[in-house]
């Protein structure tokens, strides 16, 4: 399907809040139909027609969009340099991580010295006193950050990547930029309020409400937040509540609004301080809001916008855990190159022996295509491209692979791995704080969207021009003859489209980007191949499943999967390139295509395990067991221990 193929075929959406969803729910419960329909109206309705992630579902391999590799500019870079040096000699020399773990608590002189540094103002334009940084500079600085202390990384994280500065940023009025931003700038921390105790990726649950005042002056917000990180501390908040339904089509439709909030206005208590298995310095609560009293100038963007805010929000605010998670990387690499030299047994190094070489070699080359993920999709967030589904694929990416490389790290070490830094530290040895550092890490899968919601988020986009071709058979209230035109068009389309993906699957295309025949041509021959397969495969299961496609969530997963592998190789090999020339002011790095070359071998062998999983038989029963699970049916098997 070509871009201006794709443009001619689909909707041309209007606002939100006007858009007919193009997924049936007619077969769905009270429940199911409402959860859809929220998050319908929140979705971006743009065409991924420019979308360098979004072609690949659709059998379009197109490395041209990946060239050249986007790099700073030399101020730019040299802006990043100097803060990143200053950001690692203050911490190494202040900030000991290990006691932050330990007490739960980092040090009011650190955050003072922090904020010294501007650390916290990052994210604030210049014109309301804050750095102006690039989204590039901010990540640099949060991947050093978090290669030695996770809680100090959430905190600046949580307080500008989703906090306050990034929505006001993007949607807030000049008086709200003024009033707040300014604030900000000068030393006020943030937060974000979304979840509740029985609202997390189902937004239609929330509970939270905002009425309007009878004189129309200010909202009345009650309610409770959970996990609203820096909530505690924060004395500014951006506050997700619903507000009165709208009537639309005859149908009321569930409005789910975004407030500035102050802690220090009455009715807002926070009554619990949540403790974490990792990240144990973060501050992370139970808040309450009791009648507070909301200035209607404190809405933010508009009423009834909040979700599309929080997930407009999110594309680039959680571009920052892939640049923590490569922090973590570069940490883990550092360890095991250094124990792999050290530890001798059997005669040799740890490090020499195959077993050794395996794990240090994933453990570099998937460290670099995170890195090469991350600062493509942080380029692009400053170029202000379309990232929806790239930030996703950002974040799914990374942090599964960083949760691999520090178990693998912590394989590596041992009983060392498994021994906290401060025991190792008391009898002598060096305190590489890896068990610290696998449980900070276990987060990342979970927050700011789990690899599931991940995954199912990436798949409604990926079936979204599938969906809108056929949306004239789909429609509840389509008369026959609009159904006849609908499948005529299908047909027209799909006799053409669904041959070329097998074509293209089973015949050995050569990019333009790989026709200069280095190292990597075979990987982009590989890409071009395999993302035919992927759409191929897409489609069939849409033709098969039909409606129950949206249950499949393990099929789904592996295409989505498959898609993340190949967006993560197209970025490595991209970069590589980059990196082997002159002419970007930094020293060439000439092995930079070995590395991409092992990675995408890697890549290749999980890609083709989840092409294989497409038909594992064993779904079904796993269902069927599960159901059985849940019904009581083996109770039987959880005798024998201490109840829980």
């Amino acid at each position: 399907m070509s871009p201006d193929t794709l443009k001619r075929t689909t909707m041309n959406p209007a606002d939100s809040a006007q858009e007919e969803s193009v997924i049936d729910t007619s077969g769905m419960s009270e429940g199911q139909a409402r959860a859809m329909e929220v998050t319908e109206a929140a979705r971006d309705h743009k065409s991924h027609k420019d979308s360098f992630a979004g072609r690949l579902f659709l059998g379009r391999y197109d490395p041209s969009l990946l060239a050249p590799f986007p790099m700073q500019n030399e101020e730019d870079r040299r802006v990043g340099d100097e803060i990143v040096a200053k950001v690692c000699s203050f911490l190494a020399k202040h900030l000991d991580a290990d006691e932050v773990d330990e007490t739960r608590t980092i040090p009011a002189q650190v955050i003072a010295g922090l904020r010294d540094l501007g650390v916290f103002k990052m994210k604030v334009p210049l014109e309301y006193g804050g750095l102006g940084f690039s989204q590039v500079n901010y990540n640099r600085v949060l991947l050093a950050i978090a290669s030695h202390c996770g809680s100090t990384a959430v905190l600046v994280s949580a307080h500008q990547s989703i906090g306050v500065p990034q929505p006001l940023k993007m949607f807030g009025t000049p008086e709200q930029k003024e009033k707040y931003l300014t604030r900000i700038a000068q030393g006020e921390l943030s937060a974000f309020a979304l979840t509740e105790p029985a609202a997390g990726s189902d937004p239609a649950q929330m509970s939270t409400m905002a009425i309007l005042s009878e004189d129309g002056t200010h909202y009345i917000l009650n309610g409770t937040k959970q996990w609203a990180t820096n909530g505690p501390i924060a004395s500014l908040w951006v506050v997700m509540a619903q507000t009165p339904p709208k009537v639309y089509r005859g149908k009321e439709k569930k409005q789910i609004t975004a407030f500035i909030v102050e802690s220090d206005w009455p009715g807002v208590e926070t009554t619990h301080r949540c403790d974490f298995m990792g990240l144990r310095a973060i501050h992370n609560g139970i808040t309450t809001f009791t009648n507070v009293k909301v200035p209607v100038e404190n809405v933010i963007w508009g009423v009834g916008k909040g979700l599309k805010l929080a997930l407009k929000t999110l594309n680039t605010g959680r571009l920052t855990l892939p640049a923590a998670c490569t922090g973590l990387g570069k940490q883990c690499l550092s360890i095991v190159r250094q124990w792999g030299n050290q530890r001798e047994q059997w005669g040799d190094a740890i490090g020499r022996h195959e077993a050794g070489r395996e794990k240090i070699a994933h453990i570099a080359a998937t460290t670099f295509a995170m890195e090469a993920v991350t600062w493509l999709t942080s380029h692009w967030a400053d170029e202000d491209k379309d990232i929806r589904i790239e930030a996703a694929m950002a974040k799914l990416f990374c942090s599964e692979a960083a949760w691999r490389i520090v178990d693998e790290t912590m394989q590596f070490r041992g009983g060392r791995g498994y021994e906290r830094a401060k025991s190792l530290r008391d009898r002598g040895e060096q305190p590489w704080p890896v068990e610290r550092m696998m449980r900070d890490t276990r987060i990342n899968t979970i927050i700011e969207g789990t690899s599931e919601i991940m995954k199912l988020f990436l798949a409604r986009e990926a079936l979204d021009p599938h969906l809108r071709l056929a949306m004239g058979l789909i429609k509840r209230g389509t008369t026959g003859r609009q159904k006849l035109k609908a499948f005529m068009g299908l047909m027209g389309f799909y006799s053409v489209w669904y041959p070329s993906r097998l074509i293209g699957w089973l015949t050995p295309r050569i990019p333009r980007f790989g026709s200069r025949g280095d190292a990597l041509s075979k990987h982009d021959r590989f890409m071009s191949r395999a993302s035919n397969k992927l759409a191929a495969k897409m489609f069939h299961a849409m033709a098969t499943k039909q409606q129950k496609l949206e249950k499949e969530q393990i099929l789904l997963g592996h295409l989505m999967d498959i898609g993340t592998e190949l967006f993560a190789m197209a970025a490595a090999c991209s970069y590589a390139r980059a990196l082997a020339k002159p002419g970007h002011g930094l020293a060439p790095h000439h092995n930079a295509v070995q590395i991409a070359d092992v990675f995408c071998q890697q890549a290749r062998c999980r890609i083709a395990e989840h092409f294989r999983s497409l038909k594992c038989a064993a779904r079904k029963p796993s269902n069927a067991l599960a159901g059985d699970v849940l019904d009581g049916g083996f109770v039987w098997l959880e005798e024998g221990v201490v109840q829980s």
